[in-house]
């Protein structure tokens, strides 16, 4: 927890001296106390205006507070209602265990896989920071296990080999996003965004059986709400560079298997997950027009 406490408090300076360099218009007073405007304090920042294109809007987007305090926490313009924002976000993954030994016991290990995927996005901003859109994404994912020795002794020893497994994803989700601005200089921003989401795709699954390859297919339809923080950060006027991670999700799914074009039986699952992973990171970009 320090560290993670020390590395939030590091990219805060970060992002605040940067952001202040992009802009040779920021000011460099300091933050005016609030003033009491009917029972309520009233920051200086709120009466502050911005031009966008023809119109004239606050820099300081008056949001509820939520507790009993004020805390003086800033929601700054980050992107106006009425833009439109075009994006794409990709995550690759690949795992290679070749020529591996462990203590003498795993010995002749031969195994590789990698997984991908693409998401193409579409939305409008339909107020300030906040935007409704749709996405596509498509998933693919493949494992070979060439050959794989476990010798115990004579008691434990066992060989497997020839095992493959291969599985592909399509999915549509309308998504709503809403962003938080950290500076004046609107370069950056955290934001949050839930996704609901259908999709179907198909899986196959490889091994030898009494001399013979089995293969199992299973057909998969998916309903799932997921939950994405991310950061965004403008390269450019009309460029923004996106980084997001899923912590929470929910889903539905209902399989059903055939394994030699004999259909097996069919199964329905639902649940939830609440996880950190830092090894499954979406990089994207966004074009706003």
């Amino acid at each position: 927890m320090r560290i993670l406490s020390t590395a939030l408090t590091a990219l805060a300076i970060l992002t605040a001296g940067l952001s202040a360099g992009a802009s040779q218009k920021v000011s460099t007073d300091s933050v005016s106390l609030p003033s009491i405007v009917k029972g309520h304090p009233h920051y200086s920042e709120f009466d502050e205006k911005v031009i966008v294109g023809n119109d004239t809007t606050n820099l300081v987007l008056r949001d509820r507070n939520f507790g009993r305090y004020d805390r003086g926490l800033f929601n700054y313009l980050f992107i106006p209602r009425k833009q439109w924002l075009f994006g794409i976000m990709a995550s690759y993954g690949e795992f290679d265990a070749n020529d591996i030994e462990v203590l003498q016991a795993v010995k002749d290990l031969s195994f590789d896989g990698k997984q991908y995927a693409i998401r193409p996005t579409i939305g409008y901003f339909i107020r300030d920071n906040q935007c409704i859109g749709l996405k596509f994404s498509y998933t693919r994912a493949d494992a070979a296990l060439e050959h794989f020795g476990f010798n115990m002794g004579e008691d434990l020893s066992f060989d497997i080999h020839d095992i493959s497994y291969s599985s592909n994803k399509y999915s549509m989700g309308i998504f709503y996003r809403n962003y938080v601005g950290l500076s004046r200089a609107k370069r950056f921003a955290v934001f949050n965004e839930a996704c609901l989401s259908f999709g179907s795709g198909s899986s196959r699954f490889k091994r030898p059986y009494d001399n013979k390859i089995r293969d199992t297919r299973t057909d998969m339809t998916e309903v799932a709400l997921n939950f994405s923080p991310g950061l965004c950060v403008f390269i450019m006027d009309s460029f923004s560079f996106n980084v997001s991670f899923g912590v929470f999700g929910i889903h539905f799914t209902n399989e059903k298997q055939m394994t030699d074009g004999v259909e097996e039986g069919s199964r329905f699952s639902s649940g939830a997950n609440f996880r950190f992973n830092l090894f499954n990171i979406n990089l994207g970009i966004g074009v706003h027009i």
